[in-house]
């Protein structure tokens, strides 16, 4: 990594472990694998930071470390990348498994726990699944009734978010600002 870690992938470390360096990986890797409008890929940092949003709006009362784990939710890509699930399925490797060490060293080293409760990453699930509809409507060229047969249907009387494409440099600072202000 970057600060000079070396991270195992076999067996990750919580102490391993930077924020910059998630932040900075998740500021490279492109949601869609980059087949979105505008000067830049959507990121997966971008994506983060649009899911804690999504779920503070879905559940206001949400604590802050479920707004957290919602911000680290895709953590482990800045080691090993963003694949679609039916890839992840066809690697013949217990994929999900890998992934789940990483993310739970991961909210290790955050002071979060290593699984979160059934109903917690339920919420995240909802709320990542929305982000998707989101992004699929306004960056990938999906028509909303096609997003919806992929997606579901976005709750009524949410409002939509805006989405833009940022630099890496930029996604990345806005992952590390909304880190601090959770982290705080």
């Amino acid at each position: 990594m970057l600060s000079g870690r070396r991270v195992d992938l076999l067996d990750p470390s919580p102490l391993d472990i930077e924020i910059e360096d998630i932040a900075h990986g998740l500021a490279r890797v492109a949601r869609w694998n980059g087949q979105t409008i505008g000067a830049h890929a959507f990121s997966v940092a971008q994506h983060c930071v649009l899911v804690e949003r999504l779920i503070a709006d879905l559940a206001p009362r949400v604590s802050r470390q479920m707004r957290l784990a919602a911000l680290l939710h895709d953590a482990p890509e800045y080691v090993i990348g963003d694949l679609i699930s039916p890839f992840k399925a066809a690697v013949g490797i217990d994929y999900k498994d890998f992934e789940n060490r990483l993310l739970a060293a991961i909210h290790i080293r955050f002071g979060l726990p290593p699984r979160l409760p059934a109903e917690v990453s339920a919420r995240l699930k909802q709320a990542d699944t929305l982000s998707a509809y989101y992004e699929a409507t306004q960056l990938a060229g999906f028509e909303t009734r096609e997003a919806r047969r992929f997606f579901g249907h976005p709750p009524k009387g949410l409002k939509p978010p805006r989405l833009v494409t940022l630099s890496p440099a930029d996604a990345q600072a806005q992952f590390l600002a909304r880190f601090q202000q959770l982290n705080a």
